[in-house]
């Protein structure tokens, strides 16, 4: 029924429940002619009961009347569906649940019976009183039209219009995709609740999707849900099937690789001759920026080498041979906007994931810097401890609350805080246990032990998680011959561990159950690099080889190979870098100095950044070194592998 009729319908409802009580008469199947031609303008609901007291028995066999009651005892003795009908026109529309669902089991019992006394009775009036026969034609279409109006109230739940519209979408809320397709297939009301903006737009952001937007950035945040999802698949096709274009970051000659760090955005990589190059992975065509030295490092020949590098979404920093640091700003470069000297050789460096805070670690002599509300970077602590440290970590989501240093030292794991003042704390410590690896997410952190001596027997070398909220051991898991060479666990799934080992294996652990996910016999010279996400790990080994896997079946999906160990592998959704650092900064035999295009590339190491987001049929999907024009006389992107023939180059020379 459409809103205009039933609310038509609802207001003659009314004027007849008002009408005058003297109206109400006595109502008997052996009436007589004069009371038959009275109006009948009475209510629906005394028909009712005038039609049940004529079917009943008793009152068949005495053959009486019945009279209507005063308006005390009408209210107390009429049945439960006239209240119902009461509360449908004062328009409450959702009763009390069960005394719905009791009128309707009752009804279901007695709607044949009531249906026939009904017709009956209104036939033999007809019979007995012509000129009312079409009141009571009509009188039994408004009554059947109630008996249709109550099932709708039991069948069709109309909380939509009794519920505030902000709560039925805070039920909404906890269903998934499938259940509000589903739901939207109800009516009209339910199909604005399931496709309103604010749910799939908190769906979006759950899954990962445009964590910095706004409710008000797009205009359909379903048809966005559904455009990221399908551009996953597309992206995860692509990584399985290595499609995507790759390109290899260029250096000038007589530069060796010394360090590289990679962020979401950004790639930092530091060489021998003491420049920093700072490359934007969003306009990977557009040329790297050259970071500027201090002026102290500036005036020195030749100037000192870079030992690491750390970048982030914000913050670059370098450390030097001479134990100078130089932070700059990754927006504008140039020269440095901090600068400080440590009296002994920077052995780690370490910058927060999502904050202004630096620690580096010279010796034993542990130093934190951060940034104030200004932008002015200041020391937060100085810390010494017992050996020289050997790995160094900052907590990432610390916020407002400062950073957090986790730092390895010989066979101790210790916890420096600038809030703390009284210097480190000791998590882990064990007698000839050295500390191999390192890493810390929000809330753990883990570190791999290695064993010797009298406690060889013990199981072999194992992994610990701790927790940083309560300083407890969380797991203990590994059981392996070989040292831990690296772990992951800050970039890994939740509840996941990735570690790599000398004895050539990669192994995924579940730390809810403490036991081996997956184990992969991945490379031959020992894991030097390895991370993992909910469906694939990337692992780099010492012989320069970067293989991708799916963690599921543990198979090996494709391969890249490159001179030099990889000591750096770091992705995200779309794409992958990774970094071959030379072992030896100083070749032997050859002088990188020199216009020797071979020697400099066997020496120099390489940064190899993938793109899985790109279409297949692109340009740049194209290998860099296959897009050569054939026109320049000199470079390095002479052909080792043709992607197209040459007549489909552009540029390249006509035939002879």
């Amino acid at each position: 029924m459409a809103e205009d009729e039933l609310a038509a319908f609802r207001e003659r409802w009314k004027e007849e429940l008002t009408s005058d009580k003297d109206e109400r008469q006595l109502v008997c199947a052996a009436s007589s002619d004069a009371r038959g031609r009275r109006d009948l303008k009475n209510s629906y609901f005394q028909n009712w009961e005038n039609l049940n007291e004529a079917r009943s028995p008793s009152r068949e066999a005495k053959g009486g009347c019945v009279q209507g009651a005063s308006a005390g005892s009408d209210s107390e003795d009429q049945p439960e569906y006239v209240s119902i009908a009461r509360s449908l026109l004062d328009g409450r529309t959702s009763p009390l649940r069960d005394r719905i669902q009791e009128e309707r089991t009752r009804r279901k019992r007695q709607y044949q019976s009531m249906t026939s006394a009904c017709s009956a009775s209104l036939q033999q009036q007809r019979l007995q009183q012509q000129p009312p026969e079409r009141k009571g034609k009509k009188e039994e279409e408004l009554l059947d039209q109630l008996i249709q109006d109550l099932n709708e109230v039991n069948d069709i739940p109309f909380f939509d219009i009794e519920l505030p519209y902000e709560l039925a979408l805070k039920i909404f809320q906890y269903l998934g995709r499938a259940e509000l397709g589903r739901c939207a297939q109800v009516s009209r009301a339910w199909r604005a609740l399931a496709e309103d903006g604010v749910l799939w737009f908190r769906m979006c952001t759950a899954e990962g999707h445009h964590q910095e937007a706004g409710v008000s950035d797009s205009p359909c945040w379903k048809s966005t849900l559904r455009d990221c999802r399908r551009s996953a698949r597309t992206v995860r096709s692509n990584w399985k099937n290595r499609v995507g274009s790759i390109s290899q970051l260029q250096f000038e000659l007589g530069k060796v690789l010394c360090d590289v760090s990679c962020s979401d955005r950004f790639v930092l990589a530091g060489y021998t001759s003491g420049d920093v190059r700072l490359w934007d992975t969003l306009h990977w065509d557009s040329p790297a920026s050259f970071l500027k030295v201090n002026g102290l490092s500036a005036n020195c020949v030749p100037r000192p080498p870079v030992s690491h590098v750390q970048v982030n979404s914000t913050v670059a920093a370098a450390a030097y041979e001479d134990g100078c640091v130089d932070l700059w700003s990754t927006e504008t470069g140039g020269e440095p906007v901090h600068h400080y000297q440590s009296p002994e050789r920077i052995r780690a460096l370490a910058l927060s994931p999502d904050g202004a805070a630096l620690g580096s670690a010279a010796g034993a002599h542990v130093r934190l810097v951060g940034a104030d509300d200004r932008g002015y970077w200041r020391e937060l602590c100085r810390a010494r401890l017992p050996k020289n440290v050997e790995s160094l970590v900052l907590v990432p989501g610390r916020g407002q609350l400062g950073p957090l240093a986790a730092l390895s030292a010989g066979d101790a794991v210790h916890l420096l805080d600038p809030r703390w003042g009284g210097g480190p704390r000791t998590l882990h410590s064990v007698y000839a246990h050295p500390v191999t690896c390192l890493d810390a997410s929000a809330s753990q952190v883990a570190f791999g032990v290695k064993r010797a001596g009298w406690a060889a027997h013990d199981g072999g070398n194992k992994i610990h998680v701790c927790s940083l909220e309560t300083g407890k051991p969380v797991a203990c898991v590994g059981d392996s011959l070989g040292d831990f060479t690296c772990v992951g666990l800050r970039d890994s799934a939740p509840h996941l561990l990735v570690c790599g080992n000398k004895d050539r294996r990669v192994t995924v652990f579940d730390l809810r159950a403490g036991a081996s996910v997956a184990s992969l016999y991945a490379h031959h010279l020992g894991v030097t690099a390895v991370q993992a996400d909910d469906w694939k790990v990337v692992s780099g080994g010492g012989e320069g080889l970067v293989c991708v896997w799916e963690m599921r079946t543990g198979a090996k999906l494709w391969e890249m190979h490159n001179r030099h160990p990889v000591r750096r592998v770091r992705f995200n959704a779309g794409t992958l870098v990774t970094a071959n650092v030379p072992d030896d900064k100083s070749p032997r035999g050859a002088c990188i100095t020199d216009d020797d295009l071979t020697a400099h590339r066997r020496h120099r190491g390489v940064i190899c950044h993938y793109d899985f987001s790109e279409d297949a049929l692109s340009q740049d999907h194209i290998l860099p070194i296959c897009r050569s024009d054939y026109v320049e006389s000199s470079g390095y992107n002479y052909n080792i592998g043709l992607a197209v023939p040459y007549d489909r180059l552009p540029g390249s020379r006509p035939p002879l």
